[in-house]
């Protein structure tokens, strides 16, 4: 098998492809047995075991997290189901399309209870517009998050990174947030998780406009200007593409468990609404699919060639 670049294998490229499709097909495994949430349990025993105050515990906890997450892929060992595994895009299509459903039926109430499922922001008082804002940011990001580092990183380095990714991402999801807690002990699980979404953040700004091209200019100009002011690296990158490629004004005032941020404004076109919702989630499955179909060539273009003797 001919290997391209540092040591990438086009059977990785195949599999990180694969991952995509499957999840697209059957969605994420049952709670009682997915990988993800056995590991959220382990690192919840670990945290408990090891707690302080610190950064140098909170990296402590992250070293383990991650190697948990390595040693979880070289055991794998199908690229195919270590990217299954590590992708979330159907799930967050769904969770997505069902605050869309209750706002189509005027069920703000239903909309709020669904929310803390995409963010983490108080619902309570937001209406209809915050409430699609705050959805359509949500699977921008996650399309970062769960579609396009997983793949990306399952394609460069097999199972061991999509899972060790996961790990990464699964571990600033738990303590990488700001709160009493988790201010120091999160941060390193925080700075890691900006390192590895780096590169797919930017990756996933490319793949919006390879299929909204005529939004290029809007997001190339969003991404340059608009998102460094974002308070995430990376976040603003695929909120913004996403904003121009929706023609939408995303970014504003922001409530955490009472704490306020007012944020960047990302885009150039209008407030969102109910039904922006869907249509963010079908540029999340556009992405995605080129993305996959990329991979796929790539394998194909690298393959080696049979011999014929």
């Amino acid at each position: 098998m001919r290997r391209l670049g540092i040591g990438i294998r086009p059977m990785w490229l195949f599999g990180a492809a694969c991952g995509v499709f499957i999840d697209r097909l059957v969605g994420e495994p049952p709670t009682s047995v997915h990988p993800l949430v056995h590991f959220g349990r382990a690192m919840d025993t670990v945290e408990s075991v090891i707690y302080r105050d610190s950064r140098r515990r909170g990296a402590f906890h992250a070293l383990i997290g991650t190697s948990l997450g390595a040693a979880a892929g070289q055991f794998v060992r199908s690229t195919c189901l270590a990217s299954y595994i590590a992708v979330g895009g159907r799930a967050l299509g769904e969770a997505a399309n069902a605050v869309e459903d209750a706002l189509a039926r005027e069920d703000l109430d239903r909309a709020r209870d669904l929310l803390p499922a995409l963010v983490g922001r108080d619902a309570r008082a937001l209406d209809e517009t915050e409430i699609s804002r705050a959805v359509v940011e949500s699977v921008a990001e996650n399309t970062v998050d769960a579609v396009v580092a997983p793949v990306m990183w399952a394609a460069l380095c097999g199972p061991f990174g999509a899972l060790a990714y996961r790990a990464i991402n699964t571990l600033d999801a738990m303590v990488g947030h700001h709160s009493e807690r988790y201010e120091k002990y999160g941060w390193a699980s925080a700075r890691l998780d900006d390192v590895v979404n780096f590169v797919p953040a930017r990756v996933t700004a490319l793949l919006v406009a390879l299929v909204r091209p005529r939004a290029t200019i809007d997001i190339v100009r969003g991404v340059l200007t608009q998102a460094p002011g974002h308070p995430s690296p990376n976040s603003g990158v695929g909120e913004v593409a996403f904003a121009a490629a929706l023609g939408l004004r995303l970014g504003g005032r922001n409530i955490y468990d009472g704490r306020v941020e007012d944020r960047v404004h990302l885009g150039y076109g209008r407030a969102a609404k109910g039904a922006d919702i869907g249509e963010s989630t079908r540029l999340a499955r556009d992405v995605a699919t080129l993305l996959a179909v990329l991979l796929i060539v790539a394998g194909v273009v690298f393959r080696e060639p049979r011999r014929i003797s």
